[in-house]
């Protein structure tokens, strides 16, 4: 029984606490893509808060403000639909997916692309409140869920990276 709650404990650590270290905002700033160019553009932002794993391409998440306002980020960025935002740890109390999500619904909120393929199959998302409130989160996208799921990846998508071998 001992065993049971200290390898339960340990699991618990590993996969809350553990894998998750905090991260510098982007070295370019924030972007978003333009509607315009299809490039990115960077965007003005206050503090900024992010964690990442290395264990999965989809465990980024962030926080921070905005000047701008959504009317100006409707007619210059590309809207993206349908977005959810992913959990976080519940230590990284800035990022609160239930309340993003439910802003999302209420239209207090809307998402963007910041970036395609930030990993094979893999967008960063984000979403701005009506008040300036910026998070941002990595899911996939098509090519990602097709890859993942075993499903063949056809010519629209990248090829998909080659493992490496571990070496000795």
């Amino acid at each position: 029984m001992i065993s049971a709650l200290v390898a339960g404990a340990a699991l618990y650590y590993l996969q809350v606490y553990s894998f998750y270290s905090e991260v510098d905002a982007p070295a370019g700033g924030l972007a978003l893509v333009s509607i315009a160019s299809g490039e990115p553009e960077v965007i003005p932002l206050d503090g900024f808060q992010a964690i990442d794993a290395d264990s999965s391409p989809i465990r980024y998440r962030a926080c921070f403000t905005t000047p701008y306002s959504l009317a100006l980020l409707t007619e210059t960025f590309q809207l993206v639909e349908q977005a959810t935002p992913r959990n976080a740890p519940g230590w990284f109390d800035c990022f609160d997916a239930a309340a993003i999500g439910a802003e999302l619904e209420a239209g207090t909120a809307l998402t963007f692309l910041s970036a395609k393929n930030v990993h094979f199959g893999v967008d960063r998302i984000v979403a701005i409140t009506d008040d300036g409130r910026g998070y941002v989160w990595h899911e996939l996208n098509d090519c990602g869920e097709k890859a993942y799921d075993g499903t063949i990846v056809g010519e629209e998508c990248p090829p998909v990276p080659q493992r490496q071998a571990p070496t000795e």
